[in-house]
């Protein structure tokens, strides 16, 4: 099971991916670096809390974990 450290880091790192392509497709789309800023930020801050949460839920699940 990953640690909690663990957890956030590589949510953070996702996150920054995803901050980045959502800021470009915002940016194509609305041709405002303003709107397509917000738009990702907004996105990466709920993908974080949502990913930490969807992960950690996961940790405790013990279903279709190898043993051995």
């Amino acid at each position: 099971m990953d640690t909690g450290k663990r957890t956030i880091l590589k949510a953070i790192l996702w996150n920054a991916l995803g901050l980045t392509m959502m800021a470009l497709v915002g940016f194509l789309m609305t041709g405002s670096l303003a709107t397509g800023g917000a738009m990702a930020v907004i996105n990466t801050a709920i993908g974080l809390a949502s990913y930490i949460l969807y992960e950690r839920l996961w940790a405790r699940i013990a279903w279709g974990r190898s043993h051995g």
